[in-house]
């Protein structure tokens, strides 16, 4: 930083120099041209003086116009940036100054300008994608739950019928109210006020309260439980840990075939804990597997909402590893089955 502005001090003054003489250089030319064209011929000392005072003129000429074209460029840019301004205030994102290659404090507001318009426009696109996933996701419920209620309107329903009818309804209900609790659980984690209380406590038992409780929904598909918990203390939110065991652990029985096999794994390497849980369900091709953390995003939309998913779970999963400054990775193959393998400091 010293160096530039010691290379800047210096081609000022060489700029200034280059200036003086250009002007009286200019003086000195001009002066003899007009003495010869009205055949003038002073004395030496009136035609240094003359040739002096005309060549101060000069100077002073290029100077002022040098200045104009300075205060012309900086109104410019001052226009630009009060444009700019006004763009963003409009909603209008698409802003892009032109970056300045010399370095002053119009130039750095220059870049903040674009950066900060950048964001926005970052922030205003996740906007409207949030939007549309979440209008898409509460549409197809509804218009289940409209439909099928019309259809309850006609008399000569059967009672079977009628009663699958208010089965779908109450399907899609459950489906929108849990759609509604995860965005609500997701919202409150992105904030800063969600309540965040770590506490040391027994991974390896909390893990088995989950599976327990998970048990008629593995017991009614026949899978086979493969468990190997060692004892294992970590410090952490133990509330929002069980959001991550349950989301993973659902999501691995309904994407398990009948009589297929979950595996989870818990123990400690150093100064961490990790946990796979692997299945031999449908998996997950190469391309999803990317994806699957942001939030709405869905491996096979149609079979995703037949089971009822919203694409929310893993996007809290994600969030709340990172706020325990942990890992989640994906290793999966279609056909073959899924491993999440977790890390947590302890």
């Amino acid at each position: 930083m010293k160096g530039k502005k010691f290379f800047r001090h210096v081609f000022g003054f060489f700029m200034f120099l280059m200036m003086i003489i250009i002007s009286f250089s200019a003086s000195y030319f001009l002066a003899g041209y007009l003495f010869h064209l009205f055949s003038f011929h002073p004395s030496n000392y009136i035609q240094h003086l003359i040739t002096t005072i005309l060549g101060f003129f000069i100077f002073a000429g290029i100077g002022i116009g040098f200045s104009k074209i300075i205060r012309s460029k900086q109104r410019n840019l001052f226009q630009e940036v009060i444009d700019a301004l006004r763009s963003i205030a409009r909603g209008d994102f698409n802003v892009q100054l032109e970056t300045l290659k010399r370095e002053d404090p119009f130039t750095t507001l220059i870049d903040h300008i674009n950066h900060m318009a950048k964001q926005l426009k970052e922030m205003e696109d996740m906007r409207q994608e949030f939007i549309s996933n979440v209008s898409h996701e509460i549409q197809s419920p509804l218009t289940s739950i409209g439909g099928f209620a019309r259809a309850l309107q006609y008399k000569e329903l059967t009672l079977e019928e009628r009663s699958h009818y208010l089965n779908v309804i109450e399907t899609e209900c459950r489906r929108l109210s849990k759609l509604s609790d995860n965005l609500l659980k997701l919202t409150s984690l992105e904030s800063l006020h969600h309540p965040f209380e770590r506490k040391t406590y027994r991974l390896d038992q909390q893990i088995r309260t989950i599976i327990l409780a998970c048990e008629p929904n593995w017991v009614e598909k026949e899978l086979e439980m493969d468990v190997m918990l060692e004892k294992v203390t970590i410090f952490a939110d133990e509330d929002l840990m069980s959001q991550v065991w349950t989301n993973l652990l659902h999501n691995s029985i309904k994407f398990t075939l009948h009589s297929g096999k979950i595996s989870i794994r818990l123990s400690q390497i150093d100064d961490k804990a990790e946990i796979k849980i692997s299945d031999t369900g449908i998996g997950i091709s190469k391309n999803d597997q990317v994806h699957i953390f942001e939030r709405f995003y869905k491996a096979d939309k149609a079979r995703e909402r037949s089971k009822g998913g919203s694409g929310l779970g893993l996007s809290i999963v994600k969030k709340i590893m990172d706020m325990h400054k942990g890992t989640i990775v994906v290793e999966s193959e279609e056909g073959v089955g899924s491993t999440f393998t977790l890390t947590l400091p302890l």
